[in-house]
């Protein structure tokens, strides 16, 4: 039996307890933006053109036009990480989700970018860039306004799963897709020579979607820049030439193109 001082202690001791305000788990990193910056390192891109694309990518985060389009957000801070994909089981995290809310951290972003070391892959999985993109959102930490896989790439998925089951899961998660089509070659045999479309078709999706074809190596870098201040800004309906639909009445590309394609050339 309890010592009747001691029944009077833990009274007390519940009381204040319950008394006690709940302390909720700590809060997720609210942001404007979560951006996975998702990026073709497939044996079809050169050197030159990684490098291009790497450099791009830098340029457009130390711009003070996408310094600025992240000032005037909601919020004024966004998250983003850079994923490099090929193959089906070829996706790697280059840079870890980042909080992105001032000139310097959006500098140091950049100087990350560039001073890692260049690798190439083989087979081109959309789909598989598209799946672990999607899946980075669930550990970023983040409560954003909004989600972002941004697909740079040049060629159409030869691996994997379709690609518009990878595009429609995602979406149905409330992920938007948009696409950077690279087309600075001429097409060849595992080419696309309509990739825009394709991306246009079987690429890209979900609100105010849309792609930025690179067609010259002299307009890569602005066509990345233009497309990271539409990112970051929020903005449904970019000017033309951009494509803002993910599919359209007069589709025309075949969403198996890049499949049938590596069927033909290797047999498999």
């Amino acid at each position: 039996m309890l010592h009747p001082v001691r029944v009077l202690w833990l009274s007390a001791f519940v009381w204040v307890v319950t008394l006690l305000p709940i302390v909720p788990a700590q809060a997720q990193t609210e942001v404007d933006l979560a951006l996975v910056l998702a990026v073709d390192i497939s044996y079809s891109m050169d050197m030159d053109e990684q490098e291009l694309q790497r450099e791009g990518f830098a340029e457009a985060f130390r711009s003070p036009l996408v310094h600025d389009a992240i000032r005037n957000g909601m919020l004024g801070r966004i998250g983003v990480t850079y994923m490099e994909w090929a193959g089906l089981e070829d996706q790697k995290v280059i840079i870890p989700w980042t909080v992105l809310d001032n000139s310097e951290s959006l500098m140091a972003f950049a100087d990350r970018i560039t001073s890692t070391p260049l690798r190439r892959a083989q087979r081109t999985s959309v789909s598989g860039a598209i799946d672990a993109a999607a899946k980075l959102f669930e550990n970023s930490g983040l409560e954003a306004n909004r989600k972002v896989i941004d697909v740079s790439g040049d060629g159409a998925n030869n691996q994997g799963r379709p690609v518009t089951h990878a595009r429609d899961e995602a979406v149905a998660r409330g992920i938007t897709i948009n696409g950077l089509p690279i087309m600075l070659k001429k097409p060849g045999s595992l080419d696309d020579p309509d990739l825009d479309i394709y991306f246009r078709d079987c690429v890209i999706g979900g609100q105010g979607a849309f792609m930025v074809p690179a067609r010259e190596k002299e307009q890569f870098q602005q066509a990345i820049k233009t497309k990271i201040i539409l990112e970051v800004s929020g903005l449904l309906s970019p000017p033309a030439p951009l494509v803002t639909r993910a599919q359209s009445r007069d589709a025309r590309a075949d969403c198996m193109a890049g499949e049938t394609r590596w069927r033909d050339r290797t047999g498999n």
